[in-house]
């Protein structure tokens, strides 16, 4: 993870910054599923109420020249800037970056009646739909490849690290327990 680079979404009136960081997380995402890739992760250095204008990509430089030179970008280029692959400032630190899911109603029913802890007839009873824990942190929403459906991918920056953490990182460039460089 020496390298790193940025891809600012430009203002545009007829999508917000939010929608733009989605199309952008979820052509990442096929691509890297595409090259089956595990070693390239993302950031949002300008993470807040919403993960911000931009993307950070952080790899070693092959890595990275081989993902760009795939031209993913190809109909977000209008949209976007892309800078030049730089090295990682030595003053860096770390964070990991991961997604985080919210434990549906439903899945605390299917949980309970699969432990045995409750029947079917209790559970929709007792786990009310207005149990789910709602999630106060930047998200995109993106489609599943899997089932088509539009969903929302939560996205944690953890807390700031003097080390780094090596491992491996999903399509989509997260990882539960990897760091990437921040700074």
């Amino acid at each position: 993870m020496d390298f790193y680079c940025d891809i600012k979404v430009l203002p545009d009136p007829e999508a917000t910054e939010p929608v733009l960081i989605s199309n952008l997380l979820s052509k990442l995402h096929r691509m890297l599923a595409k090259l089956q890739s595990n070693n390239i992760g993302v950031s949002f250095p300008n993470v807040d109420k919403t993960l911000g204008h931009t993307l950070r990509l952080h790899s070693d430089k092959k890595s990275l020249v081989n993902l760009l030179d795939t031209q993913w970008l190809k109909g977000l280029k209008d949209y976007c800037v892309v800078s030049e692959l730089l090295a990682v400032p030595p003053s860096a630190q770390f964070r990991v970056v991961k997604r985080v899911q919210s434990k549906s109603a439903y899945n605390k029913r299917k949980r309970s009646i699969a432990k045995g802890w409750l029947s079917e007839e209790d559970a929709l009873i007792k786990i009310a739909e207005d149990q789910q824990k709602q999630l106060k942190l930047p998200f995109v929403v993106i489609n599943s490849g899997s089932t088509g459906q539009r969903v929302k991918l939560f996205v944690e920056h953890s807390v700031i690290l003097k080390k780094a953490v090596s491992g491996e990182f999903n399509t989509y460039g997260l990882s539960k327990t990897a760091t990437v460089p921040w700074f």
